[in-house]
C-alpha cells in the first residue's frame, strides 16, 4: 500500500452502498471492471450490499409502484445553487426548518432511492452507529436524517453522473459530460430526467409538500430543471473564489478518499477544481436567463454567515414564499445552534493560486462582486 492513500480501507462514507446488482454490474462493465487492487475490499461490499438493495427494491416496487408512478408534482420545487463549498449546505440546512413549506431528501434517501420507503425506519435505526456525528470535510453535523444533495439518487437510477468520475477516476472527463448535460445523447439526458422524476415523485408520495432540492451540479443544468418543473424557484448562493479553491482542496484531500475504486492522479486536482469551475459558471450565466426574474434569488456566502435571518427573510420575501411567520422562529432555532460553529481554517493562498484564479475565473466571479487582490 502506498502511503499517500489515504482511509485505504474505509467502506463508509460510499454512495455506491445504495446501488442494486444489475446497475453494479452494468457500472462495471462500463468501466471494464477497473477496480484496483487496492479497493477491492470496497467493490466486494458494494457487490453484497447490491443483493440486498435488489431484493428490498423487487419489494418496494410491488409493494408501491404503480402509486409512485400515479404521483403528480403539482407545487413547483424550490432549488438551491451554488458551486461546491460555497455555502450550499448551510443555506439547505436553514430552509429545511421550514417543514410546512417544504420537504428534502435526507441522506438515506439519497442513497437509497430505490428502497427508502421500506427500509428507512428500520435502517436508520439499526445502522445509526455507522454514520459519524460530522461529515469528514468540516464540522457540518451528518446523520441518516440529515438533508443532503439530491445528486446520489439520480445517479444510481441512471448511473449518469459527474460525481462517478470520482470513483472510477480514469473515466472523468468521460463522467464529465455529465455536469451540464451539454452535447450528450438526447436519450442519456431524458435518461436522467425520468429517472430524477422518479425519485422526486417518490419524496412527493411520503410528504405530499414542495421539494427543497440541493446539489451543485444543478447549478450546471438550470435550462433542463425549467424543461421539467416551467414554474421552480431558484436561490444561489456565492462565496469568495479564493475560499472557494482552498475549501475544495480540502474536501478533494477528505471526503473523496472515501470513495475512490481507482487510484487517483494527485497531481491533477487543481487542475480538475479550476475546470470544474468554468464549466460549471459557464453553464449556468449561459442559461440563468431562462429563469423568471421572480422565480430567481441570489445571496452572498458572506451575509448569509453575518446575517443569517435577514438573507432568510430576503429569500422568502423576493421569491414570494409564503408561510414565513410559521417558518421563521424554527429557522431561527436552528440558526442559534450553530453559533459555536467552528469552520475549518486554512493557511493564506499563495500568489501563484491567486495569480490562476485571476486568469481562469475572473469573467465569472466579478460579475458578483469579487475582486481577488
Amino acid at each position: 500500500m502506498e502511503p499517500a492513500l489515504k482511509h485505504r480501507w474505509s467502506v463508509s462514507h460510499n454512495y455506491l452502498a445504495g446501488i442494486t446488482a444489475g446497475d453494479w454490474w452494468r457500472l462495471l462493465d462500463q468501466n471494464d471492471f477497473g477496480v484496483d487492487p487496492v479497493y477491492w475490499h470496497r467493490a466486494a461490499v458494494i457487490s453484497l450490499l447490491s443483493v440486498v438493495n435488489s431484493w428490498h427494491r423487487w419489494n418496494e416496487e410491488t409493494a408501491y409502484g404503480p402509486e409512485i408512478e400515479a404521483t403528480q408534482i403539482t407545487k413547483p420545487p424550490l432549488f438551491v445553487l451554488g458551486h461546491w463549498r460555497s455555502g450550499t449546505t448551510h443555506l439547505h440546512n436553514l430552509l429545511a426548518q421550514d417543514d410546512v413549506n417544504f420537504a428534502y431528501a435526507n441522506t438515506y434517501q439519497v442513497v437509497n432511492p430505490h428502497t427508502f420507503l421500506t427500509t428507512e425506519e428500520a435502517n436508520t435505526r439499526r445502522f445509526a452507529w455507522m454514520i459519524p456525528k460530522k461529515r469528514p470535510m468540516d464540522n457540518m453535523a451528518l446523520s441518516f436524517e440529515s438533508p443532503q444533495e439530491d445528486e446520489f439518487a439520480p445517479l444510481l437510477v441512471s448511473l449518469l453522473s459527474s460525481y462517478l468520475g470520482v470513483s472510477f477516476p480514469r473515466r472523468e472527463d468521460h463522467y464529465g459530460r455529465y455536469l451540464s448535460f451539454k452535447d450528450v445523447p438526447r436519450a442519456e439526458i431524458e435518461a436522467w430526467k425520468r429517472g430524477f422524476l422518479w425519485f422526486l415523485k417518490k419524496l412527493t408520495f411520503k410528504y405530499g409538500r414542495a421539494l427543497l432540492l440541493k446539489s451543485p451540479p444543478h447549478t450546471a443544468r438550470v435550462r433542463l430543471l425549467l424543461e421539467m418543473f416551467p414554474d421552480a424557484k431558484f436561490v444561489h448562493i456565492h462565496r469568495r473564489p479564493e475560499e472557494v479553491l482552498v475549501s475544495f482542496r480540502h474536501y478533494y484531500d477528505t471526503a473523496m478518499w472515501h470513495t475512490y475504486l481507482q487510484v487517483p492522479d494527485r497531481s491533477r486536482v487543481d487542475d480538475e477544481i479550476f475546470q470544474r469551475y468554468r464549466d460549471l459558471f459557464t453553464a449556468f450565466h449561459a442559461d440563468r436567463g431562462l429563469i423568471p426574474r421572480e422565480n430567481f434569488h441570489e445571496v452572498s456566502f458572506a451575509d448569509l454567515e453575518c446575517d443569517p435571518m435577514r438573507t432568510v427573510c430576503g429569500i422568502y420575501e423576493a421569491l414570494s414564499i409564503g408561510g414565513a411567520d410559521q417558518a421563521l422562529p424554527k429557522i431561527k432555532a436552528y440558526a442559534d445552534t450553530l453559533k459555536d460553529y467552528e469552520k475549518n481554517r486554512f493557511p493564506p493562498l499563495d500568489d501563484a493560486s491567486k495569480e490562476r484564479i485571476r486568469e481562469e475565473w475572473r469573467e465569472f466571479y466579478e460579475p458578483m462582486g469579487y475582486r481577488v487582490e
